[in-house]
């Protein structure tokens, strides 16, 4: 018997939605344009002068702060730890570790971050993958991530 090729598909914001507990000012994926179930994903996120980051990192030159660059990372490889899942609403995607985290290149104002999550392993309720992010094609930011998927809190 052969086996099926892998499933692609696209996640637009209201997929995202569903999936991510994540809300305004905090859910950082626009947009996810390839996913392939416990493979690989790409997204995206527009940057804008209009995040309130920008207000005070830092006033007069608008950097991205690189702790979000990361956060934007793991939303993104949570959105492919789940991508099989209908919906998430009683499990939360919680960071456990980032190794190897480096910051090559600025995050500003106008950047379409390009965000990329891969070699995604998981054992029992861990996952460990391999994330970057681009602008303009060239590197931003690198690092291993490490979460869990846990259930939400009940209040």
């Amino acid at each position: 018997m052969q086996e099926s090729a892998p499933q692609t598909q696209s996640m637009d914001i209201q997929r995202i939605l569903r999936l991510l507990p994540h809300r305004y000012p905090f859910l950082l994926v626009d947009r996810v344009v390839e996913c392939v179930t416990g493979s690989h994903i790409k997204a995206y996120k527009n940057v804008t002068f209009n995040e309130p980051f920008f207000q005070g990192h830092f006033p007069d030159a608008p950097i991205m702060p690189g702790v979000l660059i990361l956060e934007a990372l793991a939303q993104t490889g949570g959105l492919l730890a789940t991508a099989g899942m209908e919906s998430l609403d009683d499990k939360l995607f919680l960071f456990t570790g980032l190794d190897g985290v480096k910051f090559r290149r600025q995050v500003v104002p106008g950047d379409r971050l390009e965000l990329e999550c891969s070699n995604l392993r998981m054992k029992l309720k861990l996952c460990k993958m391999e994330a970057r992010a681009f602008v303009d094609g060239k590197l931003a930011a690198e690092a291993l991530i490490t979460a869990a998927i846990g259930d939400r809190p009940k209040g």
